[in-house]
């Protein structure tokens, strides 16, 4: 009496279409400038009892420097009508000029200072609790060594996910 039927990660939460799929923007401040990144490598639950978000920046992306500059960092979420804008987060560095005009998106503030894009349907304002450096001696499975040709580790970032700010009428 088995009622159970084998599903797709996506099938058990839509965070897993939203990170892995529709991609998302990782934005942050040093204080006096924000800029902002796409990711697709990231996760969401509950660790240490809190609601935390994970994500994951290589120390060789521009926004790198303004995540370990600020203890907290947004993770914006989109409907699929941006796709060309988080397509050139993904591929402009921040160093060439500011990526939210470029993409035709709007740098929003939270109270606190934290950037997020204005035309996000879905954002969550993190505070760090930790980050390190993925070690190449922690990965059990050498097969996922090939994401890092360059040896350029991400460093993770689990923040707490103090507010969730979402669109009305999205």
């Amino acid at each position: 009496m088995n009622e159970f039927y084998r599903a797709e990660a996506n099938e058990f939460d839509a965070i897993f279409k939203s990170i892995g799929k529709d991609w998302m923007l990782i934005s942050a401040s040093d204080g006096e400038r924000a800029n902002t990144m796409t990711a697709s490598w990231g996760c969401c639950g509950v660790l240490w009892n809190k609601p935390v978000a994970v994500c994951f920046i290589r120390p060789t992306r521009h926004t790198f420097a303004f995540t370990e500059k600020s203890d907290r960092f947004s993770l914006a979420f989109f409907d699929g009508e941006e796709r060309e804008a988080l397509a050139l987060c993904g591929k402009m560095s921040g160093r060439d000029g500011d990526k939210f005009r470029a993409a035709g998106l709007t740098c929003a503030y939270t109270e606190d200072g934290v950037p997020y894009p204005a035309e996000a349907t879905r954002v969550l304002i993190c505070r760090k609790l930790y980050a390190d450096l993925l070690r190449p001696e922690a990965f059990l499975e050498q097969a996922l060594l090939s994401n890092y040709e360059k040896n350029d580790y991400h460093k993770v970032y689990v923040g707490e996910i103090e507010q969730v700010l979402l669109k009305k009428n999205a």
